[in-house]
């Protein structure tokens, strides 16, 4: 596996002399900030999104006391949430906003995070894609990083698969299998940001009714509401879904923003049967160390375009 250029270029505004061939990095053409609480501690939260040159890559800026790549191995928990952090200094939830990211297709972004966890917003990764869109796309003279896999590899825990293949695109495929009402579920796309916007981003997180009151004792779920999480009952979802997959379509949205912690655009086919933050997080951890030994073993610095 490697990190390579490619020859297509995003759909995003820039250097009127850019190479039409290449597709360039992107970044934000302007900053964007949310605030709220955070879906598990109910905590005060604020994050702004703010514009990076290339090669910057998406970076976490914490209460201004410390900075660090989103990458795997910045990753410190994965129960109910992906949380990345040095130290003391830790931010939860973070998928759901590097899922908006990836799959709007920015390469390039300093996420400063002011609060333990990123605000929740509605659940989905909607608010986050509707801001981007809003201030729209710039595209940088250096090509995209792109990861790259060159032989199938297959990741397991417990009755949880993950099978990460060679593409021409960056395409996932999710099932899940719940108990009632939710069942079993399967839901695969192509990763674009047309795709995304319509089909990925306004799937909410969701949760059952019986669990509510032991997450909360464990001290999660703290800020969950019927506003910001889709809640099963026995017999069904207590208010209306946005689409009747949403669960398997949510679980996609989480898997994209943990494979934003490769470092690089994916472009592969990811195969996910169960799958959650623990398992998406070890598999893009060993990853990313296979793909630096292996540009290392070729004399070429890991983790940099071709």
């Amino acid at each position: 596996m490697s990190l390579r250029g490619t020859r297509r270029r995003p759909n995003a505004t820039g250097s009127p002399k850019a190479n039409p061939l290449v597709q360039y990095q992107t970044t934000l053409r302007d900053a964007i900030a949310f605030e709220g609480a955070g879906l598990h501690t109910g905590a005060a939260a604020r994050v702004r999104v703010l514009p990076a040159p290339a090669g910057h890559g998406l970076r976490f800026r914490v209460d201004d006391a410390v900075e660090f790549p989103a990458r795997a191995d910045y990753v410190v928990e994965t129960v109910r949430a992906t949380v990345v952090g040095v130290g003391e200094h830790r931010v939860s939830t973070v998928e759901h906003l590097l899922s908006a990211l990836l799959g709007s297709g920015v390469d390039n972004a300093l996420l400063a995070v002011d609060g333990p966890e990123i605000p929740v917003a509605d659940g989905s990764a909607k608010v986050f894609c509707d801001a981007i869109e809003a201030v729209g796309l710039t595209t940088l003279h250096e090509a995209r990083r792109r990861w790259v896999p060159t032989e199938t590899h297959l990741f397991r825990d417990g009755d949880k698969l993950l099978i990460v293949a060679p593409a021409s695109s960056f395409r996932v495929r999710m099932i899940v299998d719940y108990p009632a009402p939710i069942g079993a579920q399967y839901v695969e796309a192509e990763i674009t940001p047309d795709t995304y916007r319509r089909e990925i981003a306004p799937n909410r997180t969701f949760g059952f009714l019986h669990e509510v009151e032991a997450l909360i004792k464990r001290g999660l779920a703290q800020g969950g509401t019927l506003d910001n999480a889709v809640v099963f009952g026995t017999d069904g979802p207590v208010a209306p879904l946005r689409s009747p997959n949403e669960p398997a379509r949510h679980k996609m949205l989480d898997l994209i923003g943990d494979f934003a912690l490769l470092g690089a655009y994916p472009q592969c086919e990811v195969i996910a049967v169960k799958s959650g933050h623990k398992l998406h997080c070890t598999a893009v951890r060993e990853l990313v160390a296979a793909s630096q030994h292996d540009e290392a073993a070729a004399g070429r610095r890991p983790m940099q375009s071709q």
